[in-house]
Parts: C-alpha cells; sequence; structure tokens
C-alpha cells in the first residue's frame, strides 16, 4: 500500500472553499522558513485511501479482542447516539451556568451514580483518563497530608506486580515510590507490607482484581494495617470492570479512586482517546477537590482548599454522556450482571486453556488471567511473542504480552462480558492449534504471522530508529 505522500501530484487538490471575499483582518506572520510538504491529492483518492487504511485496522469492531487489563468491550451504539445530540454537542465551555443547566444535571447525575458503585462521597471529572485520574488521587492525598502539617509523610507503597503508571504518577506527584513483593498466590505478601509501613507512608495504590486477575484474598487486612500507619489508600480503578456493582471499594477500605470511563463505563478508546479518569474520594478529602463544582444550575464554585484545575473545565463531557447512558441503560441490576459475565468469561476460557497453557496462578480468577509460557518457551524456543504473533493469522487481536513483570513469558487474557460463548471456543480453538503446531513444527509459529499485511517486523530497530516523518527527495 502506498503512503498518501506517495500518491501525490503536484498540481493536485481539492477546492472545497471558495476564494475569500472578505477584508483580511489577521497579521501575516511569517512562522515558516520553507513550505509545508503537505500531499496534493484529490478528494476521491484521499477518500480511498484512508478507507484502505481503515480496513487494516484491528478495533473491537472487527474481531475478538481479549487485552488483558485493558476492558476492550463492545460500546453500545445507543450511546453514541446520545453523545450526538445537539443540545450536547454545541455546548460551549464558557456559556454561564443558568445555560447549560441540562449538562450540569446530567454530571451531577454522573457522580451519583459513580459514587453509589464506588461507595465514594464526591467525583471530580476533570481528570483526562486513567494516568491523570491517578496524578489527581495523589495530589488529594499529599494536600490532606500537608494541610494536617504531616510533610514527612513523603513515600507511596505500590505492589511489583502494579500498572506502570503508578509508580510514575507517585514520582510526578512528589512522593518516593517503594516496592512491596507478591507472594507465592500472586497477592500483597503481608510481611512485606508490614516492614515498608511506618512515619514516612503517605498511601497505597493497589489495584483490585490485581494484574493477575485475583481478587486479594487479605484486602481488609491491607487497608487496615495502612491507616494505622496514618497512610491513606488509593484504588486504581482499572480493573473495576470485575466489581462493579458487587463490591465497593470503598466499603474494602480505600478513601481515593480514579475510574476509567473510556473503559470500564463503555467508551471506545484505544490509540490516545477519547479518554475519561474521574477521581473520586471520600467526605474528608473533598476540601481539597479539584476545579469548578456546580449545583442547581447556580454559579460555579471552587472547593475551599482545592489543589486548583487539572484541566480545563469539566474534562471530556461528551465522554461523562457515554458513560451516564452506559450506566443507566444497564441499570441497578445490569451493572453487576456485567461484572458477573466478565468473571464467568475469564474463568471458562482459563479452564479450556489450562491444561497445555499453564496457568500463572491455578485458581479462580476474576475478569482475567495470565498464562505462563516460560517452561513452553524452555521446550520449544516459542516465546509468547510468538505466540502472539501467530493469533494473527486467527484474525484476532494478541493479548496482552510479558506483563505484569512478576510473570516470565506472559500472557494476559481479559474475554470482557460483552464476547459470546461461540467467540471464545473459536479462540479456544486458535489457543489450542497453535499450542499443536508448536510442538510439531515450532519454527512455523516463529514464522507468523503469515497473512496480515505486514509480516514480522524488527521491533527492537523500529523502538530505537523509529521513522517518524516521511522523507522526502
Amino acid at each position: 500500500m502506498k503512503l498518501i505522500f506517495e500518491k501525490s501530484i503536484s498540481g493536485r487538490g481539492q477546492d472545497i472553499f471558495p476564494a475569500c471575499d472578505v477584508p483580511e483582518v489577521l497579521p501575516k506572520v511569517e512562522l515558516r522558513k520553507t513550505t509545508a510538504h503537505l500531499p496534493e491529492i484529490s478528494e476521491n483518492e484521499m477518500g480511498r485511501h484512508y478507507t484502505a487504511l481503515a480496513k487494516r485496522a484491528h478495533g473491537v469492531n472487527d474481531g475478538f479482542y481479549p487485552l488483558g487489563s485493558c476492558t476492550m468491550k463492545h460500546n453500545p451504539r445507543i450511546n453514541e447516539k446520545m453523545a450526538s445530540l445537539p443540545g450536547f454537542v454545541n455546548l460551549h465551555p464558557l456559556q454561564p451556568a443558568h445555560t447549560v443547566k441540562g449538562a450540569n444535571e446530567l454530571i451531577s447525575g454522573l457522580e451519583a451514580a459513580l459514587c453509589e458503585i464506588t461507595g465514594m462521597d464526591a467525583v471530580t471529572f476533570q481528570p483526562a483518563a486513567g494516568a491523570h485520574g491517578e496524578f489527581t488521587g495523589l495530589l488529594l492525598i499529599k494536600a490532606y497530608h500537608q494541610d494536617r502539617g504531616d510533610f514527612e509523610r513523603n513515600e507511596i507503597i505500590v505492589p511489583d506486580s502494579a500498572h506502570g503508571t503508578n509508580p510514575a504518577s507517585a514520582t510526578m506527584a512528589g512522593f518516593k515510590t517503594i516496592e512491596i513483593k507478591s507472594n507465592e498466590n500472586g497477592m500483597v505478601d503481608l510481611e512485606s507490607l508490614k516492614e515498608k509501613l511506618g512515619p514516612h507512608t503517605a498511601g497505597l495504590m493497589l489495584t483490585n482484581p490485581n494484574t493477575v486477575g485475583l481478587f486479594d484474598e487479605n484486602i481488609m487486612e491491607i487497608t487496615r494495617l495502612v491507616h494505622e500507619a496514618g497512610g491513606l489508600c488509593y484504588y486504581d480503578g482499572a480493573n473495576l470492570n470485575a466489581v462493579m456493582g458487587i463490591v465497593r471499594p470503598a466499603d474494602i477500605g480505600f478513601d481515593v479512586i480514579h475510574m476509567n470511563l473510556h473503559k470500564t463505563f463503555s467508551t471506545p478508546h484505544g490509540g490516545g482517546g477519547p479518554g475519561s479518569g474521574p477521581c473520586g474520594c471520600k467526605e474528608f478529602l473533598k476540601p481539597f477537590i479539584p476545579g469548578l463544582t456546580c449545583k442547581d444550575g447556580k454559579e460555579y464554585t471552587r472547593a475551599e482548599k482545592s489543589i486548583g484545575n487539572m484541566t480545563g473545565f469539566y474534562g471530556n463531557f461528551l465522554v461523562m454522556v457515554k458513560a451516564y447512558t452506559y450506566i443507566l441503560t444497564l441499570g441497578a441490576e445490569g451493572i453487576p450482571a456485567a461484572s458477573s459475565n466478565a468473571v464467568l468469561n475469564a474463568n471458562y476460557m482459563q479452564e479450556k486453556l489450562k491444561d497445555i497453557y499453564p496457568v500463572a496462578f491455578d485458581t479462580t480468577c476474576m475478569h482475567e488471567f495470565v498464562l505462563c509460557l516460560q517452561d513452553i518457551y524452555k521446550d520449544t524456543h516459542v516465546s509468547a511473542l510468538d505466540v502472539a504473533k501467530a493469533l494473527l493469522d486467527y484474525g484476532i487481536h494478541p493479548p496482552t504480552m510479558y506483563f505484569p513483570l512478576i510473570v516470565h513469558e506472559a500472557l494476559m487474557i481479559e474475554p470482557t462480558e460483552t464476547e459470546t460463548k461461540e467467540t471464545m471456543d473459536e479462540a479456544i480453538t486458535a489457543f489450542r492449534e497453535i499450542y499443536d503446531l508448536l510442538r510439531k513444527e515450532p519454527e512455523a509459529v516463529q514464522a507468523c504471522p503469515q497473512t496480515t499485511p505486514v509480516l514480522r517486523l524488527d521491533e527492537v530497530k523500529a523502538a530505537r530508529e523509529p521513522v517518524l516523518k516521511y522523507k522526502f527527495d
């Protein structure tokens, strides 16, 4: 397939706009030293080009997408319909409060729903995505301790199985990251936690279910120990899809949480957006909440000791519209049913695969599970990457590879609640056929994929010497 620059013909273009027939008022400021290299192409050819690109992309509408820890599930079309209503689409962020009562009512309703689901007392929608929500929550923890004059609490405890954004967010917030080990069951090692707790502990960041898909059986003891040490408990909501409507993070000892509306509450994401990572907190943290709030269509106000703005205005409003539509559509019975089905699907696939692919932690999982191909690699030299590449030839998006880091040759699989048994059975068949092939002809699996537009790439070179722009003659 040619690049759009390779299709470019000098002098060809698209006459869409008429010539300007009013005086130009903007000053002419020459910022460029050379003319921009833009492709010259007809509208017809441009349409064909981007349609061809779209056909090469793989998303949840194309096939099975078991990307662990990312919750790539079907997004009901009613969500898109509601978010395209003119009354929402045509709003301006600088409108006076009394002209956007409907939008403020929607935000208040969504806040109330998320508080009910999580057990929190307030939610700010300013964070633009998950890591941004983490950063916001950590700033709330920091503001709380400093407001009490407790400036010595500068450490955030993070498990060794945590998402990489956790230590990064803690560092950005000015904390020192303290890592604790996982035990042989894939859960927090209580003795390791006790050793790390102390007068410098500001808080603990934890995902529950964790990144190996397990609900920590000691969660109440974990949060109790942190609180006794004077720290706060932060809930990474990345895996909330497994427990929404069933377990409320606040009820198991968490003080602050971020949620991924673009994952858990069904907004299309991937490739950079759109995202929304609202941050919820308990009552004692409300004075520090960021941004402005508006109740009953009155003027906007700021929390008493607000940490300031995390982004402009309320955040990604149309993502909120989609999430609220999703919640109202499912209702009080549908929300926990979605979680239950996600857990059921994951356990079904795990049981159907674990006789040939070793499971990292062989127990009942939550919404995702992790295979450990370390022994397979030792026997056949077929890696987790090779198996992931082979799945491409079956039209299946690969699962998450080599994460979490505590599992060697890991494949993390998350079959969401919107996948049918028939789809999962097809995926299970693919996994089993790949296993049979890697035992008989390992070199054939190592040569995959064979049916995709682009075959096996030099990934090391691509990372070290990326080609980020077209090289003109």
